[in-house]
């Protein structure tokens, strides 16, 4: 028991020790710790930015639905450029997804025409009504059935109806940035008409705001301009690249669906048995893996970054703590002429060194923290949270960089020889 309490006091004196020397030196301790600083809250900014857009990602997936199905001639999900190959594919036939349609387990099925800037995921045309004018909004052709399979929701007047389909109707649902570009003040733009590339469509709805898959601020989608697919056609009768969303009845027949799905378009295709697939299904399983793909090369980016920071950092320790053990040799060797031993030299060094290191890790968090309140602050819409698994990684990081960069200084001073340390000028 005593011994034990012996051992606390120890470890006391030996903490008190350690932040004695941090007050003698702040500015020194600060240069020292800084590469640790810039590790740790580099460790948590990235990592706070990936779970707000983990959390952005995950709600824009659900929101499209676990039982949707997309089809075109390539894959949207791919990291990197697409082949030759792919892009020289026939496209896929409005006409199809009346037959998809028609399959079991399946609710509905809805060609789509969209124009658009596909590089830089924006639209290409323009509205207008009298002086105002939307730029870059996306047009998008459907029919009815498209907001069912997408969840799209009107948050005034309507969507448009089969009747609307059938007569080609001139009529369109705004997205709620374009609305609120050509309709400021808070009008009321249900029955008005707007220009659609110089052609006048009349309002009938206006959906929902959209939320942002990969950042902050307006969705593209928001900024767009859907009219039924029969009237975009007679536009565009050139266009003849469309997509396919098809939504099964439930999540758990997805995959049956999809087998189904796959043998119908390889039927309209006419592909032999031997033959691969050209054309692409895609689920939200294959949105999410693309985003794994994506938050894991973030996450190596960020190792790395904070790894080279943190090697910085405990390099630093180490030379603080040996110029340390050689400014205190003295020190040293009267502790150990007044019965020090070596092991409370090494709990001292070692303590000193997790201490600024730890020290370091904390001030990176609060760093880090800080910055990510900022981002919350320029960015109110972005979600990016600090979790407490981020804070404790990274104040454990910083104590275990502490002990390894610590053990040398820390073994070196308590090796010294007493008699020696004593004569040390």
């Amino acid at each position: 028991m005593a011994q034990e309490k012996h051992g606390i006091v120890g470890l006391r004196e030996s903490i008190a020790l350690a932040f004695d020397v941090l007050r003698r030196n702040p500015l020194r301790s600060f240069l020292t710790v800084l590469g640790i600083v810039i590790g740790v809250s580099t460790v948590i900014v990235i990592g706070a930015v990936v779970n707000g857009l983990n959390t952005n990602v995950l709600s824009s997936v659900e929101v499209l639905g676990s039982n949707t199905i997309i089809c075109y001639r390539f894959s949207f999900a791919q990291l990197g450029r697409r082949l030759a190959a792919e892009l020289q594919r026939k496209e896929l036939k409005a006409e199809w997804a009346e037959g998809l349609a028609q399959l079991p387990h399946v609710v509905a099925a809805s060609p789509e025409i969209r124009i658009q800037n596909f590089e830089f995921g924006v639209g290409s045309s323009s509205a207008r009504r009298g002086n105002y004018r939307a730029k870059s909004i996306i047009l998008q052709g459907n029919t009815p059935s498209i907001a069912t399979i997408t969840n799209l929701e009107a948050e005034r007047g309507r969507f448009f109806n089969k009747t609307d389909e059938e007569h080609r109707s001139a009529v369109t649902v705004l997205g709620h940035t374009t609305a609120n570009i050509l309709f400021p003040n808070h009008e009321d733009p249900i029955g008005q008409e707007v220009l659609l590339e110089g052609k006048g469509f009349t309002v009938i709805g206006v959906l929902k705001e959209q939320k942002q898959a990969l950042g902050s601020g307006d969705n593209p989608n928001d900024n767009i301009a859907i009219t039924p697919l029969s009237t975009m056609r007679g536009m565009h009768p050139e266009f003849k690249d469309f997509v396919l969303f098809v939504q099964a009845d439930d999540a758990k027949t997805m995959p049956m669906v999809i087998d189904e799905v796959r043998d119908y378009l390889r039927r309209m295709r006419r592909l032999p048995s031997d033959k691969e697939d050209d054309f692409a299904i895609m689920t939200t399983d294959t949105f999410l893996d693309l985003w794994n793909q994506i938050s894991s090369g973030i996450f190596i980016v960020m190792l790395a970054v904070g790894s080279v920071a943190l090697l910085v950092g405990g390099i630093g320790v180490m030379n603080i703590m040996l110029v340390s053990v050689t400014e205190r040799t003295r020190e040293i060797g009267v502790r150990k002429a007044i019965g020090a031993r070596r092991s409370n030299i090494l709990m001292q060094f070692l303590l000193e060194s997790v201490t600024l290191a730890a020290l370091g890790g904390v001030i990176g968090v609060l760093f880090g923290c800080f910055i990510v309140l900022l981002i919350r602050l320029a960015f109110s819409s972005f979600p990016a949270a600090v979790s407490i698994s981020l804070v404790v990684i990274g104040v454990s990081v910083a104590g275990s960089i502490g002990v390894f960069f610590g053990v040398y200084p820390a073994w070196k001073a308590a090796r010294l020889n007493p008699v020696e340390a004593l004569r040390y000028e």
